[in-house]
């Protein structure tokens, strides 16, 4: 069995026996100096000024978009648009948040929302936030989707959970809007077992990112940023200071141990992603040919692709379950991401007015025709090869 992932982590053995000596050793293992190293190697890597670590790709997305409700940037009731093929976790924290969550289909094509996608749906509802998904290392043209959200004033947040890595337009995918999360998750790019993170240029935002993952706590502040907020709120005494809540929050930190592995797999993350990169371009070139079978998905716009999994889109569910069958025990195998939210029964429980944007759209095909089985560094020459029998014969 060709498995999703292989190992925990890069490099599993080394990992393991530098993270027990490290555990022996460590005086903390809450909160601190390694998480913190941690954010400041992942901001090089990243090319942004500031990276919040958390303890998930989901709590990065909660935590986005509860510190934009915070600062006053967004407000209940607002209308936020997402990528219709995504995963849960990117929906569910604008309905739980009281905002409104407004679908927005993808192109069969990349898989991702357009410009052209963004520009129909903005003709029938006025958003205040898109929150794109980049998805499965892919993306369409953020360049004119940045474009239309600057010019309408709409924040463009990036959900690049499954795109770490990626380039476009000689760019990082999640460097394109206000801010973008990202997984750690061990069958991610790189895994801190479970971590997340936010990343940002804009600096408010990443002060109020800090106080959301500490329960509204100023602890992990700077000094001059703790003065600042204590001075506002008339809070001048150190006792008090410490258990001073200012503003809507919850427990989001990693652990020391998440941000030591972490320090020692970014190390590898160029190789890693070279790896992915290599697998991805010798499935592409063989599985992608099969028009006859799969529809084609573009992806020699993108200047550098690094995905964790491989789709493939069926033309009829009919070839799919035949796929299903015959990878059985041979190639674990998935539903593409958590497929169309609007076929999801919390959506339809909680944002049934939008729901009939999904109706015949090429989010709900994917969702019923699609699949991927994984992309991992480890994988072989001989497992490509079976897979690519397994899917082309």
């Amino acid at each position: 069995m060709i498995k999703l992932i292989k190992s925990t982590f890069y490099e599993e053995k080394k990992t393991k026996s530098a993270l027990t000596n490290f555990i022996n050793k460590a005086k903390i293992l809450s909160f601190g100096p390694e998480c913190m190293k941690f954010e400041e190697k992942f901001s090089q890597y990243q090319k942004r000024k500031y990276t919040i670590f958390v303890n998930s790709g989901s709590s990065a997305n909660l935590a986005i978009i509860q510190s934009l409700l915070n600062l006053g940037r967004l407000k209940k009731g607002d209308l936020v648009g997402f990528s219709a093929l995504t995963w849960s976790t990117n929906t569910m924290p604008i309905i739980e948040l009281g905002l409104n969550a407004v679908p927005i289909d993808v192109e069969l094509s990349t898989l991702n929302v357009s410009s052209n996608k963004l520009i129909d749906t903005l003709k029938k509802y006025s958003i205040k936030v898109l929150f794109i998904t980049n998805l499965l290392g892919f993306c369409d043209d953020l360049e004119k989707i940045k474009e239309i959200c600057d010019k309408k004033g709409i924040l463009l947040i990036e959900d690049n959970c499954e795109s770490l890595g990626s380039k476009y337009k000689n760019k990082l995918l999640g460097n394109f809007g206000l801010a973008s999360t990202f997984s750690f998750y061990v069958g991610h790019h790189m895994s801190t077992i479970e971590g997340g993170a936010v990343c940002t240029d804009d600096e408010e935002l990443a002060i109020m990112l800090k106080l959301v993952r500490a329960h509204g706590w100023d602890r992990n502040l700077s000094l001059n940023n703790q003065k600042l907020i204590r001075d506002k709120y008339k809070v001048n005494s150190t006792f008090y200071s410490r258990y001073t809540f200012y503003d809507l929050g919850y427990n989001f930190r990693p652990t020391e141990i998440n941000g030591y592995i972490g320090n020692i797999q970014i190390k590898y993350l160029p190789k890693i992603l070279q790896k992915r990169n290599s697998n991805f371009v010798k499935l592409a070139e063989n599985i992608y040919k099969e028009t006859k079978k799969y529809f084609p998905i573009k992806y020699k716009h993108m200047d550098f692709h690094s995905n964790f999994a491989f789709p493939v889109i069926c033309k009829s569910t009919a070839i799919r379950d035949q796929l299903v069958k015959d990878c059985e025990n041979k190639i674990e195998i998935r539903p593409i991401v958590g497929g169309d939210m609007t076929q999801q029964p919390f959506f339809n429980k909680y944002m049934q007015k939008y729901s009939h944007i999904g109706a015949k759209s090429n989010a709900e095909l994917i969702h019923k025709q699609g699949l991927y089985f994984g992309n991992n560094p480890d994988l072989t020459a001989k497992e490509i090869n079976l897979i690519i029998k397994m899917f082309c014969e």
